[in-house]
């Protein structure tokens, strides 16, 4: 088999799904003889023309996320071009902030690609469920971190104990909206605070806030100050679709988490070994509260959690997957 050319459709460089599930790839690609060219997805029809040069050279393109117009994908199934599209969220429903999650128009826009493409690769089980209703090529691979970038963070011999949540503005109304729980933390452990990583926080008065903006230069350094992870979430459809990048951030760390148990959190998360599983607020304050009073038990979860991320979670482990997958359709 010769070299085979994909072109990537992304939305951005800056865009963390962008970032994770195709340019962290593209060195690894690369050393397997898959060829990629990269550009983001165009803004209007005229832009969709003007890419159209790029779709001559090469033999598959890969769409990450965005769903392409129904010309595009008509052309290139006429010009016998394989695709391959990627998705690490419920895009067939509407997010956590809508009253109602079913929307026909983004269904109808997914069902589409799903028929178009040659390969569907989704970012957990959830997410290939939906798929597999529509197409008969469907294979999972998770959103991973770059291990080697990833580390064993040292416990410091101290008496403050730090919470934190890491993720962008797009998500910040999960931990908002679990203000209750870690208010009533900072009541009962005047030790505890609250790292934020993120372009924007939250208000608290009961604990302390401290907010970091998020690079991607500082957040493995970041990360390394934190002693317990939270991912809140809700129980909703938008909420199954997501990949648990945080709690797959935090355990390549070696931190304990505490994690609402949606989709993919009940894989990554094995409740009681490597961290913790919260529904109620009441059961989120018990179950922080245990793992900021006992920091043996922080060292413990958070080296199993490490455990599972390395052999699982990371790029490393994750690209001959995503080689294999694509060689199989040449």
């Amino acid at each position: 088999m010769g070299k085979i050319k994909l072109l990537f459709f992304i939305q951005g460089k800056k865009v963390a799904a962008s970032r994770l599930r195709v340019l962290q790839y593209l060195p690894y690609l690369k050393d397997w003889d898959v060829g990629a060219e990269v550009v983001e997805y165009p803004r209007n029809l005229f832009g969709w023309l003007r890419t159209l040069k790029h779709f001559e050279n090469c033999d598959g393109v890969f769409f990450q996320r965005k769903r392409p117009p129904l010309t595009v994908l008509t052309l290139l199934k006429l010009a016998k071009k394989k695709i391959i599209y990627d998705f690490d969220d419920a895009v067939m429903f509407r997010n956590s902030l809508s009253k109602n999650p079913y929307s026909l128009r983004r269904k109808m826009s997914f069902k589409r690609v799903m028929r178009f493409s040659d390969l569907v690769i989704a970012g957990n089980n959830f997410l290939k469920t939906e798929a597999e209703k529509y197409s008969r090529n469907v294979r999972v691979l998770p959103t991973p971190i770059e291990g080697r970038r990833y580390y064993r963070r040292e416990e410091k011999a101290k008496d403050e104990v730090t919470l934190g949540w890491i993720g962008d503005h797009g998500s910040i109304h999960y931990l908002r909206s679990y203000r209750d729980v870690w208010e009533e933390i900072g009541k009962r452990f005047k030790n505890v605070s609250l790292t934020v990583i993120c372009d924007t926080s939250i208000e608290a008065e009961h604990i302390k806030v401290r907010k970091v903006e998020w690079s991607l230069e500082k957040e493995v350094e970041e990360l390394a100050k934190i002693d317990i992870g939270v991912m809140p979430l809700f129980f909703d459809l938008w909420s199954q679709g997501k990949c648990g990048f945080k709690i797959i951030q935090y355990m390549g760390m070696g931190i304990p988490c505490v994690c609402t148990p949606v989709g993919i959190n009940r894989e990554i998360v094995e409740d009681g070994i490597n961290g913790f599983w919260a529904e109620s607020k009441d059961e989120w304050v018990e179950k922080i509260s245990i793992l900021v009073k006992d920091p043996l038990l922080r060292r413990e979860m958070g080296e199993r959690g490490r455990e599972k991320v390395l052999s699982n979670y990371t790029v490393e482990v994750c690209a001959p997957k995503l080689v294999e997958y694509i060689k199989s359709l040449f």
